[in-house]
């Protein structure tokens, strides 16, 4: 579940944020009623290793499916562009 906490709330209440986050909680934080950043442990949203995989068949698959382009002349100074 994610809460949402202003600026100077979670500057005073850093400590029991920080131990909520860690038991896994989640934060947006705030400041003049605009999402400003967002607090989540450190091991949510990163995806498992059979994740990471199909997205990079998903990327190579996108990667030959895009048209192949003739690149033109290259120089010797296209290597230093």
């Amino acid at each position: 579940m994610e809460r949402t906490i202003t600026a100077t709330e979670a500057n005073r209440e850093f400590s029991r944020i920080f131990r909520e986050v860690a038991s896994g909680e989640s934060y947006v934080v705030t400041a003049h009623g605009k999402p400003l950043v967002r607090i989540t442990p450190a091991t949510a949203g990163e995806p498992t290793d059979d994740e990471r995989v199909a997205r990079l068949h998903a990327l190579v698959d996108d990667l030959a499916a895009l048209p192949a382009r003739a690149p033109g002349r290259i120089t010797r100074e296209d290597g230093y562009a």
